[in-house]
């Protein structure tokens, strides 16, 4: 029985070498590969980037035109708020001038009314609600009647004398060089005027001055006393 041996190949090709070279190519495609992905990635990112920017400044510059518009429609607001505030001042001081337009009569029917008999006034002086009376008087209890008077009026209030004096009688001899033997009470008062307040302030209160309109009509009394004329000696 004859026995055969197969036979033996022997490879003498540098086969580590061309498995090195099989290697680093494909490390190369690799790296190509993830290279060209790489770029692809930047790319796509970078193009999604700017368009959102782009969005951002389409945005940006869209709200900065309504705002310039809101500016200029504040700005006409403001002149709006202007007008409205001086036509409102204008209003109230159109109603203060209506209300009080009849301050001067009723302040001087007031004092002809109320003075007492014995007291004669020199001079009579306003300056807004406050008046100052300079009078003579022929005794300390016409002042005090006259202060009692005008707190019951109701167009007057808050009577406060100032200063009550001896003086000579004007008129007499010896009165400008203090020799005359007459003498007389000078008094100086302060009192206010009530005025009614305008039609938009005005309120239904329980201490609010009366009303000019509904204050009841006074019959006309004969004048006690001159206003401007001193008493006859």
């Amino acid at each position: 029985m004859s026995t055969t041996s197969a036979p033996v190949r022997i490879n003498l090709l540098p086969h580590r070498e061309q498995k090195r070279i099989a290697r680093q190519r494909q490390f190369v495609s690799l790296a190509v590969m993830l290279s060209i992905l790489a770029l692809g990635v930047v790319g796509l990112v970078h193009f999604v980037l700017a368009t959102q920017i782009e969005q951002q400044n389409s945005r940006n510059a869209l709200l900065k035109t309504e705002i310039a518009k809101l500016d200029e429609q504040i700005k006409e607001i403001d002149k709006l708020r202007e007008q409205i505030a001086q036509v409102l001042a204008r209003k109230t001081v159109v109603e203060t001038l209506q209300s009080n337009r009849n301050e001067a009569v009723h302040l001087l029917d007031q004092l002809a009314r109320q003075l007492p008999d014995g007291i004669y006034l020199r001079s009579v002086r306003q300056s807004g609600t406050k008046v100052t009376l300079i009078g003579y008087a022929q005794s300390n209890a016409r002042v005090s009647t006259l202060m009692r008077n005008v707190e019951a009026s109701p167009w007057l209030a808050q009577p406060e004398l100032v200063e009550i004096k001896l003086v000579p009688v004007p008129g007499q001899p010896g009165a400008r060089t203090g020799q005359a033997t007459d003498r007389i009470n000078e008094f100086t008062l302060n009192l206010q005027v009530k005025r009614a307040a305008p039609p938009s302030e005005a309120r239904p209160t329980g201490n609010a001055l009366p009303n000019p309109a509904a204050a009841p009509p006074v019959k006309p009394a004969p004048a006690k006393a001159s206003l401007a004329a001193a008493p006859a000696v």
